[in-house]
Order: structure tokens, then sequence, then C-alpha cells
């Protein structure tokens, strides 16, 4: 693209060139723009809220099970068969 085909707008010193409507119209894209962010930071922070939660009840479940799988004691106890010798 050719630079000159869309030259940069400086707000500063190119205020006098512009029309009231480009004024207001450059007004209403930056509140809009704002309210953008702002909602782009809202939905940001609730998915890492949501990714958090989601973490720690993984995390939870998988120390459970580890804890739940060390308690177990069924195969400490286990005596094997005594074998007999008697042959028919």
């Amino acid at each position: 693209m050719d630079p000159e085909d869309m030259p940069k707008l400086n707000l500063a010193k190119d205020a006098a060139k512009l029309s009231t409507s480009d004024r207001h119209y450059i007004k209403k894209i930056e509140e809009f723009n704002v309210e953008r962010v702002a909602r782009l930071k809202k939905l940001n922070r609730n998915n890492r809220i949501v990714g958090g939660l989601l973490g720690l009840t993984v995390i939870s479940i998988y120390a459970y099970t580890i804890n739940a799988v060390k308690q177990e004691r069924f195969l400490d106890d286990f005596e094997v068969p005594q074998t007999t010798t008697e042959k028919q």
C-alpha cells in the first residue's frame, strides 16, 4: 500500500482540517474502543478465574485419588494360601 493513499492523521496538528462530523465520528470510535477494551479485560479476568477454578478442581481430584490409593491396605494383609502336599 502506498503511504500517500492513507496518510497518518495527527489530531493535534490537523484538527483544523477535520470537519465537525469527522471529529464527532473519531470521538464515537474512541468511546467504542474504550468500551471494547473494558469488556475484553472483564472477559479475560473471568476466563482466568474459570481456568484457575478448573485447575484447582483437577489438582484436588488428583490429590484425593492419590490419598485414597495410599490408604488401601487390602494387599498388605494378603496371605499366600498354603499348598498341600497330599497326592490323591
